[in-house]
Parts: C-alpha cells; structure tokens; sequence
C-alpha cells in the first residue's frame, strides 16, 4: 500500500531555476492560504509534522518537494490569495506556482483544495481558468468538512461537482475531507494511489 510507505521531505524551491530534477510522478496540492493543504498532506502521510502547519496564512512561500516510498512526489504549494502578503512576495511565489503547473512534464495532478465552510473565491476560479488552459488535471477536495452541517455540506458538495463539470481539465469526482476527523481520507489515498509509479 503506497500510503504505507515511508514520506519524506526531499526538498523546497523559492525560483524555478531551483526546481529538483523530475523523480517520477508528481501530485501537487494547491489552494487558497490557510485552505489546510499541509494538514491535509499530514493527515495523508499519517505523519503529524511532515509538513508545517500554521495558524497564520501564507506561511508556505515556496514549493516543498516529499518522497512517497519512491513512488510519488508530493508537492506542497504556496497558498494564493492571501490579501496581506506583500505585493512583490505575492507576485514572486505565485508567478513561480502558475509556472511550474504549466511547465513541469512529470506533474499528474493537481489537488484543488476548497474550504468547505465559505464560498470559492474568484482567485479559485482564475487558478481553475489556469489549469484549463495549461491543460493541467486538477481534482477539487473541499476540507474542514467537519465544520459544516450536513445540509450544507452536501449543498457545497453539488456545487463544487458543478464546478468541476464547468472546467475541461477538472477530474469528475469531488472528494470531501477533513484532516480532524478523517473523512475521505481513504478515498483520497485511494485516487492518489493510481496516479503512482
């Protein structure tokens, strides 16, 4: 079982001219800052600390690289959207983002986290629009699922399954998630597992 295997952080870029050679298949997690990518990555791993978790959004400034049992990379992306960020820092990481989901050949997919307590935000749609056009596979999993009412959760589920429908590069299934209590975690374990060397 992949998720089984050992997951290591290997390495972090802040430029595309620092990006590792390609080990294989690639699965990169992005979102909106403070969406829960690291929590979820953890939560994945079963590793508490793999990567860093923080209260305050826009922590992760750079594209940090972990090996799954030599058999995947797992990418962890800089948030986007984080209003507070300074304009020149936000340009930087989030021009180097956009560029390495256009120009990296090993890439399989793109994890697209939603926050299922608040509305997706226009910077979701402009990274959805990206993807389309980098021609990009991205699959969207809405998190913190267990801060939402199940009426309101499965009225977000429908609208993020009609956002994906939307976009030519999105994949079908929508999985819903939260790092607290575990849910579709296994589900999510499972689509990652395919997509592995």
């Amino acid at each position: 079982m992949l998720f089984a295997a050992e997951c290591r952080f290997v390495y972090a870029a802040q430029r595309l001219d620092q990006l590792p050679p390609a080990m294989g298949p690639e699965v990169a997690f992005a979102g909106r800052s403070n969406v829960g990518k690291s929590s979820l990555l953890n939560a994945l791993t079963g590793r508490r600390a793999l990567a860093r978790v923080s209260g305050e959004p826009g922590r992760t400034r750079q594209l940090n690289f972990f090996d799954l049992g030599g058999r995947l990379t797992l990418v962890d992306m800089p948030g986007y959207g984080y209003a507070r960020a300074g304009k020149a820092v936000k340009q930087d990481w989030q021009g180097m983002m956009f560029d390495y989901l256009r120009g990296r050949a090993t890439l399989r997919r793109v994890l697209l986290l939603l926050d299922a307590r608040i509305e997706a935000k226009e910077a979701d749609a402009a990274v959805m629009d990206l993807l389309d056009r980098a021609a990009v596979t991205f699959q969207l999993v809405l998190t913190k699922s267990d801060d939402v009412k199940p009426v309101a959760l499965a009225r977000k589920t429908e609208e993020a399954v009609a956002l994906a429908r939307a976009h030519p590069a999105a994949h079908p299934d929508v999985v819903v998630t939260s790092s607290e209590s575990g849910e579709g975690i296994e589900a999510l374990r499972a689509a990652i597992a395919t997509l592995a060397a």
